[in-house]
């Protein structure tokens, strides 16, 4: 497992930097905290940090967000949240995205878990203070 403090907004440019350099191994990660750990906060770094121009935001009513990288290469947002059942994910192709080799960045995964491949990047995120934060790395697989 991998353990990055973020001490400040300010530090979230180089966390994310270090998290983009380590998903050559991951097309699926999914992000865990609680409500208002800065989830999406710290997926608009790590969209930065990926090259991508768009403005990234949170998809909490759309369910997913496609962004374009710097090679010109999706990269799919999810936020499954407001899901009630898993096969709301699945009527909107999700299964198909998580397979397409693209990019995922999931949040709320938990909501989806059986329908998650078992390897997938795990970030979880813990609030330390009002602007400092945990993040753990672990890769996981069947």
């Amino acid at each position: 497992m991998t353990e990055i403090t973020i001490p400040t907004l300010g530090h979230l440019p180089q966390a994310a930097a270090q998290v983009a350099a380590l998903l050559a191994d991951h097309s699926i990660v999914v992000f865990e905290g609680e409500m208002g750990a800065g989830k999406t906060t710290f997926i608009k770094a790590l969209g930065q940090a990926l090259g991508v121009a768009d403005d990234v935001s949170s998809p909490t009513f759309a369910l997913v967000n496609e962004y374009r990288d710097g090679r010109d290469q999706p990269i799919y947002h999810f936020d499954f949240y407001r899901i009630e059942d898993p096969s709301e994910a699945l009527n909107i192709g999700a299964l198909e995205y998580f397979d397409s080799g693209y990019l995922c960045l999931i949040e709320w995964p938990s909501r989806v878990e059986a329908l998650l491949p078992p390897k997938r990047l795990l970030v979880t995120l813990t609030v330390t203070g009002p602007e400092s934060r945990l993040l753990q790395l672990e890769p996981l697989a069947d």
